[in-house]
């Protein structure tokens, strides 16, 4: 439905994108994430034909943008994170004014529109003017304009934002039907929202694509290690020689309290801050001590394990600790979080400044040598 080939925007004094490389098939709802000024939205739009691509090429459907953009924009429909909306119309007036711009025949145009304002409930609303709705309301319309011709492929950024949680709730249900029939490109700064909605993630950092996956098999291919966490009962220093004992651990990481079991992510510094002073406090006052060699009040032992490579090591682990009867109350495998990924991938060192420096200076150079070869065909 949507092939992206090498495409490149190239700009004199800042980043834009370069070699973007992807394709979707029909059904997909494909999420774009990264960073703010990472080339989401100037990617977006070359991809709606708002904005021509320095170099590479773009098609819908099999209709190349640049060939034949008329017929390519027909089949898309476009929420950009501001609606493209006219404030003093009203939502009946405006939708049939989007109508007649999409060149949706008259005899269709009423059917289309109330379908649209049922689906995005807009009931009761048909006749209030644009100005005086909420900032939801404006959100909802916004993406009435973009499915009203029934699109092949549906660009949306930022489709939930300002919307209630009942609100968001609806528009993903819908993100979901819509899906179910059309392509879906999905830009957002809300991850759990790739989670609920898409089955495939594209993460762009500083105009290149560094990750193209489904979701939950992502952690498995960035973790560097296989890690479990698990709950043993046992005298905590028998416990832990046991784990390091195991063949194919390298590491044992003992968990003190139910906040470091979390990623670091999970919670904000001051909460986390506030959670390890309190932790503190409780082994001063002698009620949760790990150092008397019980682990806890119930005598447990909480660890992360890392194996010496990626082999699964649950199953060793599991035979250890029976053989020397040390029951293992709880095990899980640890992965990384779709939070995780994004920022290693997207606070990577090996891209800085000195390499965003060299990208920028090769795309004046590749914009130069495209503007001579116009000139030169030109002639």
């Amino acid at each position: 439905m949507l092939e992206v080939k090498q495409v490149s925007k190239l700009y004199e004094n800042q980043r834009g994108v370069r070699d973007i490389d992807f394709s979707m098939s029909r059904g997909e709802i494909v999420g774009f994430l990264g960073p703010n000024g990472a080339g989401k939205t100037t990617t977006m739009r070359m991809i709606t034909g708002y904005l021509n691509p320095s170099r590479g090429s773009i098609a819908i459907d099999g209709l190349s943008m640049a060939d034949h953009p008329k017929k390519a924009r027909q089949k898309i429909g476009y929420l950009p994170e501001t609606p493209p909306l006219y404030p003093e119309m009203s939502v009946l007036s405006y939708l049939k004014f989007i109508a007649d711009l999409r060149d949706i025949p008259v005899r269709e145009q009423k059917q289309r529109i109330s379908e649209v304002i049922g689906r995005l409930g807009l009931q009761g609303r048909e006749r209030q003017i644009i100005r005086s709705l909420s900032k939801g309301y404006k959100q909802r319309i916004g993406l009435a304009q973009a499915i009203l011709h029934g699109p092949d492929l549906l660009v949306l950024d930022e489709p939930t934002s300002g919307l209630d949680p009942k609100q968001i709730i609806e528009i993903r249900q819908l993100i979901r039907e819509l899906g179910e029939n059309h392509t879906v490109l999905l830009s957002t700064h809300i991850l759990p929202e790739i989670n609920a909605l898409c089955n495939r993630v594209l993460i762009l950092h500083q105009g290149r694509i560094v990750l193209d996956g489904q979701p939950d098999q992502l952690a498995n291919s960035l973790n560097d290690t296989f890690e479990v966490s698990l709950e043993v009962k046992g005298p905590r220093e028998t416990v832990l020689a046991e784990l390091r004992a195991t063949p194919g651990v390298s590491s044992v990481r003992e968990l003190t309290s139910e906040a470091e079991s979390q990623p670091a992510i999970a919670a904000p510094l001051e909460e986390r801050a506030g959670e390890a002073a309190a932790g503190e406090e409780a082994t001063a006052e002698g009620s949760t001590s790990l150092a008397d060699g019980s682990g806890s009040e119930s005598g447990t032992v909480k660890a992360v394990v890392a194996a010496s490579d990626r082999e699964d090591i649950r199953e060793a682990i599991f035979y250890r600790m029976a053989e020397r009867r040390l029951p293992i109350l709880a095990m899980k495998k640890e992965s990384l979080s779709l939070e995780d990924i994004f920022l290693k991938l997207t606070t990577d060192e090996k891209l800085d400044d000195a390499d965003a420096g060299s990208d920028s200076n090769s795309f004046e150079v590749a914009e130069a040598e495209s503007e001579e070869k116009e000139v030169n065909a030109r002639a």
